[in-house]
């Protein structure tokens, strides 16, 4: 089966460890806590808390700091009031970019998204103008261990599961969406280890671009994701291209 485990990891992260934990944790903080408000405190009937919670672990953000988050969502601690949002607009070459994130200020929030748009070239466009271009899955992640393939198929098949790609020492699992909790559920029900899972924006075509103009996206989107109030970045410009350590294309984009 092909899958698309390469968008599992879309969003562009930094190198520079200590700056990146940081940033990633007060992201991680502000989705614990809207999830928690608006479902409420508890991960087993909460899917969304669940999810943020989850990707938390996976970088390693104590219980402490979780549970701080998940108090101030339920009120139970003062907090920020955020709100989601999605931005979306065009990078260099054409590329479509699809920005998720959270606020205490919407106002003030695309403002400085549409000038780090404009200082690197990229235009932030009106809403439904990129959007189409993707589509919403949901990728289950598990460590290969002792599961082969043919037992790996037969658990999908009773699970629900579409699609699974190999991606080296790990199976990774392609859901629709709504899907995503039941499947991962599912299998750990079965007793499988379920490493992450998550929701993520396919593109349904990705873009090609030249070396100066995969150079110039991977900059932008580098702003973007310093952006305290951006949490998730989309592109249909091909990862691989944007993490080539010379910084040139492949021939791809995405």
């Amino acid at each position: 089966m092909a899958g698309h485990s390469k968008w599992a990891n879309i969003r562009h992260k930094k190198s520079r460890e200590d700056r990146r934990r940081a940033k990633i944790f007060g992201k991680l903080v502000r989705e614990i806590t809207v999830a928690a408000r608006l479902g409420g405190g508890d991960p087993e009937t909460n899917p969304r808390l669940r999810t943020a919670i989850q990707a938390a672990k996976d970088e390693n953000m104590p219980s402490e700091n979780i549970e701080r988050a998940i108090k101030k969502g339920t009120g139970d601690l003062e907090g920020e009031a955020y709100e989601d949002f999605t931005y979306e607009g065009y990078g260099p070459g054409g590329a479509a970019i699809l920005i998720e994130g959270l606020t205490d200020n919407r106002n003030r929030t695309a403002a400085e998204l549409r000038h780090i748009f404009s200082k690197k070239g990229g235009d932030l466009a009106e809403s439904g103008a990129v959007a189409w271009q993707f589509e919403r899955r949901g990728l289950v992640t598990l460590p290969k261990q002792d599961l082969g393939e043919e037992r790996l198929t037969e658990l999908l098949i009773e699970v629900g599961a579409q699609d699974f790609e190999d991606a080296g020492d790990v199976w990774v699992i392609t859901t629709d969406a709504e899907d995503l909790h039941t499947v991962a559920d599912g299998l750990e029900d079965r007793g499988v280890e379920v490493k992450k899972s998550e929701l993520v924006m396919i593109p349904q075509a990705e873009v090609e671009l030249d070396d100066g103009s995969a150079r110039r996206v991977g900059n932008l989107l580098d702003s973007l994701d310093d952006h305290d109030d951006v949490q998730k970045i989309w592109t249909n410009v091909d990862p691989e291209v944007l993490s080539a350590p010379d910084g040139s294309s492949t021939g791809r984009a995405g």
